[in-house]
């Protein structure tokens, strides 16, 4: 029995001088300024291999459009590509259908029956100008909606070739070297994302939005500006806070995510070095995938272009 009560006494102390050391390291985590870099080496802890970690835009123009010194040498040494969700979902038409039945309301609700038909009459105002008919629209999130109201959304960009998206980019240099792809999480998941949101609230982002012409344009050039200067901080900032009814979800839409994605990472970076392609809006900041990975421990060093 006493020497029960001595190995509790022992593992008690022992639990709580780590726990004193990881809050050390912690703080020391949170208070370090990253560098301002698009691409992370991976390594320590119990890698026998480095990793890395890329953070992406989704959409730019194709004159803005690089690739940072060591992407395509780290993607080479990669033995499997990861990205937010599975590419390969993103051009398979029976996900595809999936996707815009998920990106209705529920319940049959449209949008006149979340703001005034004043506000209604601004937001088909916009549409028309665009050329988009609004009945076709009125159904479905007002998040999504607030995607196609933009002036910066074109269907047909990545076609012709005036838009490029990093992620189809980085996923056709991945097929191209036969290298295993997958997602850190599901479609699904993602879309039921906008669920916990009211649609109320969402429909108040879109309108706000439109009046304070926000969507015109200014906000997607100055997230352009940051991510050509690869200020990882600044573009977790926006992405946090660069709308103020959106900021109240900053810990469904971003941090919890973040969280989520470590454990997944953990693990397949234990089978071999893998190669991360997510949001730059995830990299930085406290609660950023940078700081989270090295909170377990990992060292992380940017690899930043010259």
């Amino acid at each position: 029995m006493r020497l029960r009560h001595l190995f509790v006494f022992i593992f008690l102390v022992g639990f709580l001088t780590s726990c004193k050391t990881q809050k050390i390291n912690r703080e020391e985590i949170i208070n370090h300024k990253l560098a301002d870099a698009l691409l992370w080496k991976v390594e320590g802890k119990d890698l026998k291999t480095p990793s890395y970690v890329f953070g992406t835009i989704h959409i730019i123009p194709e004159d803005d459009y690089f690739l940072p010194d060591g992407t395509l040498t780290a993607l080479d040494q990669s033995k499997q590509v990861y990205f937010e969700i599975d590419m390969k979902d993103m051009t398979d038409i029976g996900q595809q259908m999936g996707l815009l039945k998920s990106a209705f309301m529920k319940d049959g609700k449209g949008l006149k029956d979340l703001i005034s038909e004043e506000d209604y009459d601004l937001v088909k105002a916009h549409f028309d100008k665009m050329g988009l008919p609004l009945f076709l629209f009125e159904k479905m999130k007002p998040m999504f909606l607030t995607v196609f109201a933009s002036s910066d959304f074109d269907p047909n960009g990545i076609q012709t070739g005036e838009l490029k998206s990093y992620e189809m980019e980085i996923y056709e240099i991945a097929n191209r070297g036969n290298k295993e792809t997958g997602g850190l999480e599901t479609i699904d998941y993602q879309l039921g994302l906008f669920d916990s949101i009211p649609y109320t609230d969402q429909a108040k982002m879109l309108v706000e939005s439109i009046k304070n012409g926000d969507i015109a344009g200014d906000q997607f050039k100055e997230t352009i500006d940051l991510y050509k200067s690869q200020n990882i901080t600044s573009m977790a900032d926006l992405s946090g806070s660069g709308d103020e009814n959106l900021g109240q979800y900053e810990d469904i839409l971003l941090v919890q995510r973040n969280k989520n994605w470590i454990p997944v990472m953990s693990e397949l970076m234990g089978k071999g070095t893998s190669f991360f392609a997510v949001g730059a809006g995830h990299l930085g900041g406290p609660n950023g995938v940078i700081k989270l990975l090295m909170m377990e421990g990992y060292t992380l060093s940017p690899i930043k272009s010259l």
